[in-house]
């Protein structure tokens, strides 16, 4: 009889292949570390958020401070005026010529918290410079300079108050041009014996025809068609923030008003146009109506 024997060898067969030894059974793959990573890891800590104000800069009359203001600042002000925030909440103030001894910095949280600073701002030292030029400048005469002078300010006042996007005031400012200082910010001038106001900017002596250079990345905003009375060829170059650049006595303008301009690009010749002794470049430098020392920011000549 074969067929016992054939069901006894089927029933051995089927055991035998529900009993696979352990050691060839497929193992089974190692955790990965890009498909199993394993339990989530925490979240990363925030960055702590600033709770006051980081300055930089010297408060002083005619100098430049950059900051940052608290994080999550809305408003900020300087003795109640309104200061424009970067997006990374950094900013520029200064201080005028003849500002007084003390400013209050005020940020506004989004919370409505306030944040204030007292700065303390140091006095100015002024020299007296006694000036062989006439008071009214090229103006032949004091009723010819009455009836130009208010249509120059008034292209000077629009040029300033153009709005310009510009990153220049982040820079480190240059000289225009290196020479001979014959001329210091915040000195009493008197002309010809008769007192004028202080010397907003510094004079540069150099020959007449040499060129001057952007201090720093900018917008024209002024680049007169002709000689004012007191600034001759005058330029003005915004760079940010409310901070511009004037440049005076220039014999020849080589940009427009709307160019963009970057650090150390030509802008002129100097010259010794409207009210000047002799060639010589006059730097003034103004953030809104404060009037600042251009050595403040560009630092020693040659740096």
């Amino acid at each position: 009889m074969r067929a016992p024997h054939l069901l006894a060898a089927l029933a051995l067969l089927t055991v035998a292949a529900g009993c696979v030894p352990a050691s060839d059974a497929p193992a089974k793959p190692a955790p990965s570390p890009f498909t199993d990573p394993g339990p989530p890891l925490p979240p990363p800590a925030a960055p702590p958020v600033r709770a006051d104000f980081l300055l930089r800069g010297t408060p002083e009359q005619g100098a430049v401070m950059l900051g940052q203001a608290p994080g999550g600042t809305r408003t900020l002000t300087l003795d109640g005026q309104g200061v424009p925030l970067a997006s990374d909440e950094s900013f520029l103030i200064a201080f005028d010529r003849d500002a007084g001894p003390s400013a209050l910095l005020v940020a506004t949280l989004a919370s409505g918290q306030r944040v204030e600073r007292v700065l303390t701002v140091a006095a100015g030292s002024w020299r007296i410079e006694h000036i062989n030029a006439p008071y009214r400048g090229s103006a032949s005469s004091d009723a010819e300079f009455a009836r130009r002078r208010p249509a120059e300010l008034a292209q000077i006042a629009a040029a300033r108050a153009t709005p310009v996007e510009s990153n220049g005031w982040r820079q480190k400012f240059r000289w225009p041009v290196t020479g001979r200082f014959s001329g210091f910010f915040g000195s009493q001038r008197v002309y010809q014996g008769k007192p004028g106001s202080y010397h907003s900017g510094t004079d540069v002596a150099v020959p007449a025809g040499t060129p001057f250079f952007a201090p720093a990345d900018g917008v024209v905003t002024l680049a007169a068609a002709a000689p004012f009375t007191l600034e001759g060829n005058l330029l003005i170059v915004d760079h940010g923030m409310g901070l511009s650049s004037a440049f005076l006595h220039c014999q020849r303008l080589d940009v427009k008003v709307g160019d963009r301009v970057t650090q150390g690009q030509p802008l002129g010749l100097v010259g010794r146009t409207g009210r000047a002794t002799g060639p010589h470049l006059h730097w003034g430098l103004k953030w809104r109506d404060a009037r600042l020392d251009p050595g403040k920011l560009a630092g020693s000549m040659g740096n």
